[in-house]
């Protein structure tokens, strides 16, 4: 059985500081692991820089909505964010999967943020509709 927490937000920092503490709240409330919500906050911290400086004027002006299901099943736990915003349309997965600098000497500016939502997330999807983008991030568990 699925369980669901919605948000809305605007585009500023300070949203961003109340997002994350929406989502460290909700899923200690549905018993997700420490670890992994670290990591989904990650990934919402990252996906929100994302839509700020890459989605135009909509993104900025319109609403940007958060949804967090939690879902128990007897053999893994798992937990999604989806975060849809009215921005440019953007499929983060057409972006073809760059291997991370071995040093800050390699390293060029951009693009490490997926990388890491990469590493940090289970599975993730993309959908646009409605004239929104809707990237989902998510990651399992063991539950004891």
């Amino acid at each position: 059985m699925s369980q669901f927490d919605e948000l809305t937000i605007g585009a500023s920092g300070a949203e961003v500081r109340r997002a994350s503490e929406w989502l460290e709240a909700a899923c200690r409330q549905r018993n997700v692991p420490p670890a992994l919500v670290e990591q989904l906050a990650l990934c919402l911290n990252e996906a929100l820089a994302n839509v700020f400086t890459h989605g135009g004027g909509l993104a900025l002006a319109m609403p940007i909505r958060l949804l967090l299901e939690v879902r128990l099943d007897p053999d893994c736990g798992k937990a999604s964010v989806t975060v849809s915003d009215a921005g440019t349309a953007f499929n983060p997965l057409s972006i073809p999967q760059r291997e991370p600098p071995r040093s800050l000497d390699e390293a060029s500016p951009g693009g490490l943020g997926l990388v890491m939502i990469r590493r940090c997330a289970d599975w993730l999807d993309y959908r646009h509709q409605d004239g929104r983008n809707h990237f989902t991030f998510g990651a399992c568990w063991k539950p004891r």
